[in-house]
């Protein structure tokens, strides 16, 4: 297939080179690292070594690269706003659109111009960074969901499904969307944010600190009774899971973590200020989550007046 994977930053770069090592043609769309990738190809790092892939392109923008079976959208939800000039001269009248973004409100953007039957959510249960230009590591290859932006599965995450299965991926589809994005939610609102909340800290620090380690506990709560009224239950066992995995992460940072630290937008509004609004429309009491959005927010205000 023809592949635009568009922000070849860890995660997308990390399955860009994964389907170019499946066989497929692919194509990067990178702000910032499209001359490395031209030049040496991705490199792909887990625990199993190194190896350099090779892909179709690397390039700024979508210019040239014309109409794909496939687009990727792997960047930051906070381009999405600006995103549908960028991605639509890859969009064909058969074109799948597949969003491996975090949080909530993604889907809306894309389907607000594409067919929701060829637009496919995926969450990915991951720890990935890009640790330098085209250079991904990733610690813990854990596992992708699917499922269809509206209504149950459908051929276009069946496809999607399969060509990740086919990459090496362990991949599944999922019935409803709203249930997998809350569940991926209860490890990202804590996690995620805490991380920025307490100063800039990895896991691990937040796990040993009792205070921290409570809060986290309250949050993921939280978000249990937000997707409980939402229609999207999960049991007590879910969130057991989540201090489990976390545990053997070691001292990871997390996405939004590592863009507080470079000084790039958070992705405020879909890790915390959408799940707010959904939880507390359908009636919950998310009084922690509204703390800790505050705290984000101070946090990203005091880094921003400092560097200007």
């Amino acid at each position: 297939m023809k592949i635009c994977v568009v922000g070849s930053g860890a995660v997308g770069g990390w399955y860009a080179g994964l389907l170019a090592e499946a066989g497929h043609e692919v194509h990067c769309i990178s702000r910032t690292d499209f001359t490395v990738i031209n030049d040496r190809g991705l490199i792909l790092r887990d625990t199993q070594g190194e190896r350099t892939v090779k892909v179709a392109s690397a390039r700024p923008s979508a210019n040239d690269i014309g109409q794909c079976d496939l687009v990727v959208v792997a960047a930051k939800t906070t381009a999405n706003p600006s995103i549908e000039p960028l991605i639509k001269p890859l969009i064909g009248a058969q074109t799948i659109l597949l969003t491996l973004q975090n949080g909530m409100g993604n889907v809306e953007v894309f389907t607000a111009f594409i067919p929701s039957k060829r637009v496919v959510a995926g969450l990915c249960f991951v720890c990935i960074n890009r640790t330098a230009p085209g250079v991904i590591s990733n610690t813990m290859r854990g596992y992708v969901k699917m499922a269809a932006a509206v209504g149950e599965s459908n051929p276009a995450v069946d496809l999607c499904v399969k060509i990740f299965r086919d990459a090496g991926v362990e991949c599944d589809s999922e019935p409803s969307l709203n249930s997998v994005l809350w569940k991926k939610l209860c490890w990202n609102i804590p996690f995620n944010g805490l991380a920025i909340a307490a100063g800039g800290i990895t896991t691990d620090l937040i796990l040993n600190n009792p205070e921290l380690l409570q809060r986290s506990h309250k949050l993921m709560e939280e978000v249990r009774e937000a997707a409980r009224l939402c229609g999207a239950p999960f049991s007590q066992n879910h969130i057991d899971k989540q201090f489990a995995v976390t545990a053997g992460m070691g001292a990871y940072r997390p996405s939004s973590l590592i863009d507080y630290l470079e000084g790039r937008d958070v992705e405020v509004d879909a890790l915390w200020g959408i799940p707010h609004q959904r939880g507390t429309a359908a009636g919950a009491k998310m009084p922690e989550l509204n703390k800790l959005k505050d705290e984000i927010q101070a946090k990203l205000s005091a880094r921003n007046t400092k560097r200007s």
